[in-house]
């Protein structure tokens, strides 16, 4: 409920503020829930309502809210260098430290981490060195990208670009040139009568294959893809799927580029999702529970067949002239190292392989309710998917509203309701997530009958 008076919060928010993500004129009539302090996998507003963070924030606070360690890392890197950067060969400990880390327990052989501040930023990168290497390589028609519909990749230009969901697109004079999109990996809306998860998997396959030859593989720089796709819906690939996929890239010498995003650092079971799928990237981009979120950083790893041709063309011209302001900066890698550390000593790999287990078995269970058209997932993520209304989004807006209503923050992707709650959650609170979903769609099927 919004408060009242000119000077509230909320009014000033509203008279101030721009939001992502949401109906701006929209916004001028309903305002902001604001959110003061968090206290593990809970949050609570500014009337003292406590919420439980079904999100993790944005797939993204794998400790929860108030991990006090996190914060005595940043307090004693900011009293120690509180800023330095990495430009013309400078350097300091924690990112040097970092980039150790990465490369140790990456889940292939790896050469080099550039360091980032968001994942968009590190998916625009990644398209720049791309180019960049195919010109170091005398390839310079070897720029096109294929990215998958349902994708995401984050919001700049390249970023949006490469992210396959109209909103990210219309209005915005996007996709840019070089940026190709196959078919999305959802069996459940995709595969055909009779067909077999792996026969859909196998025409995935064959759909790039398509493209690739219609396109001329030379022309192909590399193929970008999440191991688990978020904002698409929770999209898990169906069996066989990496392995053809991968199949087709090695045959054409196209590099892969996994966006670990949201799923790193132990998100489906294993530290990364490559491991959980077999996928052997050229490239692998992180973010977000790199730090539990609770300072602005990201990453990504090239191996050395990336790394070599881009270092002789910096060479050659003198300077790789690209480089931001906070890339790799003091606070962030000492967050993110300790943040790390945490998630080894806790053992929290393996609580999101088993306490994710069990969400999912109270997800599938919820499989056959008259407005749950499927459940999936794996790990901690997961998704229900409504039949949806007259419009589409219409009922999953309204489960939202409802599961926030009693105290669940979810985030629903048109009619698919997203569930990707802290690494450190327990049995018990999955249990109390569920029964608000349980309930909540009881009073949805009240409200928008089947």
């Amino acid at each position: 409920m919004m408060a009242s008076g000119m000077n509230s919060q909320e009014a000033r928010d509203i008279a101030y503020h721009l939001h992502s993500y949401t109906n701006a004129a929209r916004h001028l009539e309903v305002g902001p829930l604001v959110i003061e302090r968090g206290e593990g996998p809970y949050v609570f507003d500014n009337g003292g309502n406590r919420y439980f963070e079904a999100m993790a924030g944005l797939w993204s606070v794998g400790l929860g809210f108030n991990e006090q360690r996190l914060v005595d890392a940043a307090t004693r890197q900011m009293k120690a260098l509180p800023f330095y950067h990495s430009f013309s060969h400078k350097s300091h400990g924690p990112v040097i430290d970092l980039a150790e880390k990465l490369i140790s327990i990456a889940p292939v052989p790896m050469s080099k981490i550039y360091f980032t501040n968001s994942g968009s930023e590190a998916n625009d990168t990644v398209v720049k060195l791309l180019w960049y290497r195919s010109n170091a390589l005398g390839q310079p028609q070897r720029k096109k990208i294929i990215s998958r519909l349902r994708g995401y990749h984050g919001v700049t230009v390249a970023s949006a670009s490469l992210t396959g969901l109209p909103n990210n697109h219309r209005s915005f004079d996007l996709p840019i040139a070089n940026v190709l999109h196959t078919m999305a990996p959802h069996f459940g809306s995709e595969g055909k009568e009779g067909e077999s998860e792996e026969e859909f998997a196998t025409r995935c396959a064959e759909e790039l294959e398509a493209l690739i030859q219609r396109e001329g593989p030379d022309t192909i720089a590399a193929f970008i893809a999440e191991p688990v796709m978020g904002a698409g819906g929770v999209i898990v690939p169906p069996r066989t799927y990496w392995e053809k996929i991968q199949a087709v890239l090695k045959r054409h010498d196209i590099l892969l580029v996994a966006d670990e995003v949201i799923c790193a650092f132990g998100r489906t079971g294993k530290m990364f999702a490559c491991e959980t799928y077999g996928i052997e990237p050229d490239i692998l981009v992180m973010s977000k529970q790199i730090t539990s979120s609770y300072f602005p950083l990201s990453a990504f790893m090239i191996n050395e067949r990336v790394f070599e041709p881009i270092a002789q063309e910096s060479d050659r011209i003198g300077v790789l002239g690209h480089g931001f302001t906070a890339s790799g900066h003091p606070v962030g890698a000492a967050v993110a190292l300790e943040n790390i550390a945490i998630i080894e000593e806790r053992d929290l790999v393996r609580n999101a392989a088993e306490t994710g287990a069990y969400m999912q078995d109270r997800l599938n269970a919820l499989a056959g309710h008259p407005l749950v058209v499927e459940a999936r997932g794996i790990g901690l993520i997961g998704a229900l998917e409504l039949k949806p209304g007259e419009i589409p989004g219409q009922r999953g807006a309204l489960m939202n509203r409802i599961m926030q209503d009693k105290g669940v923050i979810s985030r629903n992707m048109t009619d698919a309701m997203a569930f990707c709650p802290p690494l450190i959650v327990s049995r018990a609170q999955i249990d109390e997530m569920m029964g608000v979903v349980t309930e909540s769609l009881d009073i949805l099927q009240q409200q928008m009958p089947a």
